[in-house]
């Protein structure tokens, strides 16, 4: 049994094509799980919805609790890492994550930021070796992990190559973000146009959505290939 963690991080609550308004990065990410559900039937998952239950942004109380070794820690300090121990612990459980994740301004939702914040923390996440060429240790390299990135851009363009890529600032940092905690194997599925819409749009959803299908299969194979 393999372990999902599905994470959303719209503003917006509905789904794009079910409910008006909705989210393209929420439909991408309910797409993939449900796909992958239909695959692997005995997989679980655990879900959380950043866009609806934001966690706690980085507060002063939080930093020095986290860089104090756990069995120093005082239990106010327990106290205030707690969130962000659950958050981790939710990743550091999961073989396969799965993120929801909208544009806003050039960048990652202010929510999935206070998200990475929570989850990169030292001695739990990642690690510092000064004595190594490169000092920061992955701790989330301890095993095979995957991530998707399935992300909705107003605009279009922002692909590696497009004419507006070099102001896309948030997937190249969820991308740096994982691989810094040791998650290196991590695929991204795009809706652009959502502003234009129309044509545009809907031939961008329907490309996503086959990438989808692509990489669900894709998988499949290759675990029934190792198993």
């Amino acid at each position: 049994m393999r372990r999902l963690l599905h994470i959303d991080s719209s503003a917006r609550p509905g789904r794009a094509g079910e409910h008006p308004h909705g989210s393209h990065s929420r439909r991408l990410s309910h797409a993939f799980v449900t796909r992958w559900l239909q695959a692997h039937p005995g997989d679980a998952v655990v879900y959380r919805d950043l866009g609806i239950t934001p966690p706690t942004p980085v507060q002063h109380e939080w930093i020095p609790a986290a860089f104090t070794p756990a069995a120093q820690r005082s239990p106010a300090q327990h106290a205030t890492l707690k969130e962000s121990d659950t958050l981790a612990r939710e990743l550091q459980d999961a073989d396969l994550v799965v993120i929801g994740m909208p544009m806003y301004n050039f960048g990652m939702p202010s929510t999935l930021k206070a998200w990475v914040d929570g989850i990169v923390r030292i001695a739990l996440t990642f690690d510092v070796d000064p004595a190594r060429p490169d000092p920061y240790i992955g701790l989330l390299a301890d095993r095979p992990r995957r991530a998707v990135i399935l992300t909705a851009r107003g605009a279009h363009g922002f692909d590696a190559g497009g004419a507006q890529a070099a102001m896309n600032h948030a997937d190249t940092a969820l991308r740096d973000v994982l691989g810094f905690i040791g998650i290196t194997d991590v695929h991204l599925v795009a809706i652009e146009h959502e502003e234009e819409g129309g044509e545009a749009l809907a031939q961008s959803t329907a490309r996503a959505l086959r990438r989808i299908d692509a990489l669900v299969a894709q998988w499949a194979d290759a675990a029934c290939e190792t198993a």
